[in-house]
């Protein structure tokens, strides 16, 4: 593998911090939301699951003709699974962290799973893929940031009853159980979120 010093030092930071979060995972996964069943009864219901499908076959479906020869099926596949799993979630616990509801242990698990997600497994993908770090990192760090802000935001919207269309984390109680079983409720402010993905995705095809 070709690694030139700047690269070896940005893995052995990116690495260092995923083995820390990793055992902060570990010691702490008991009160982590991401590990517990309520956080999947939030996620996986029938307009979250419909929506992740759709998304996940434009981008794998559409990555060959983007003109990005590091976009390919299997990035595709696993950095949208990713974003799926832990967006949501991730969001969750960043907003609780500005509100200083949430301890620092959880706000960094919370930013390396959104940074691993969105960037350091691209690279890693890469640069076994390819033998060398991939010379869009800093751009796909940024376009894929946005996309994976994006989808938490819009998977974590929620009608409440009385109080109209929210963001779920806002709420006390979150995760709760989804009360959104109907997406019409929620169209008209998921729409911007799709625009945004979109904004990112559509120059790649033109």
């Amino acid at each position: 593998m070709e690694i030139d010093f700047f690269h070896k030092v940005y893995i052995s930071l990116w690495s260092t911090a995923s083995l820390i979060a990793i055992i902060l995972c570990f010691k702490s996964r008991y009160s982590i939301v991401l590990f517990r069943k309520i956080y999947w009864e939030y996620l996986l219901i029938k307009w979250k699951i419909s929506t992740f499908l759709i998304a996940l076959s434009a981008f794998v479906l559409l990555a060959p003709y983007t003109g990005d020869p590091t976009w390919d099926y299997i990035d595709a596949s696993f950095m949208s699974i990713l974003t799926f799993l832990t967006a949501p979630w991730s969001l969750g616990i960043l907003y609780k962290s500005y509100l200083k509801k949430i301890n620092w242990k959880q706000t960094y698990i919370a930013f390396c799973f959104m940074l691993f997600s969105a960037s350091w497994s691209y690279d890693l993908y890469l640069l076994f893929r390819d033998g060398y770090y991939p010379i869009t990192w800093h751009a796909n760090l940024f376009a894929s940031s946005v996309i994976y802000i994006s989808a938490g935001l819009f998977w974590n919207l929620e009608y409440i009853e009385g109080r109209g269309v929210v963001f779920g984390f806002m709420e006390d109680k979150w995760p709760m159980i989804s009360q959104t079983e109907n997406f019409n409720k929620i169209l008209i402010y998921a729409i911007p979120f799709m625009l945004i993905v979109a904004g990112v995705f559509v120059p790649f095809l033109i």
